[in-house]
């Protein structure tokens, strides 16, 4: 697991289709607190996979050669519990696919939702 939107199988590095998540250097603010996000969120994938074996399905790669895909611990959909859980927005330039998900935890105030936030794609461009 590289980070919370990206995992390694094998020499395939996979890029969690339909979400963003904070990078591993990004922080987040919540009551004036400043706290390490992009490593919790990184730390919450780690949780739900654990030992166990993933499986992914593709969908072509990105401009950085990866594949992108939706990966799966048994039957459940990896990508959608990262952003039902508010560890990843709904990376809705390239798909609509989890924007339920997205108002779910924006609703309940959880994850990164539970304070203030750079949109990951935003938090790398302003780092390049």
């Amino acid at each position: 697991i590289i980070d919370g939107d990206t995992v390694h199988i094998n020499n395939n590095k996979i890029r969690l289709h339909g979400i963003d998540a904070p990078e591993k250097n990004q922080t987040c603010t919540k009551n004036n607190l400043i706290w390490n996000c992009g490593i919790e969120s990184t730390k919450f994938l780690k949780q739900i996979i654990g030992d166990d074996i993933i499986k992914c399905k593709t969908n072509g790669k990105d401009k950085y050669n990866r594949f992108m895909g939706v990966c799966y611990k048994n039957k459940l959909d990896l990508n959608s519990k990262m952003v039902a859980n508010g560890w990843a927005i709904a990376y809705r330039y390239y798909s609509n696919d989890y924007i339920k998900e997205e108002e779910v935890a924006k609703n309940k105030k959880i994850g990164i939702w539970s304070g203030e936030f750079i949109e990951p794609y935003l938090f790398r461009k302003k780092n390049k």
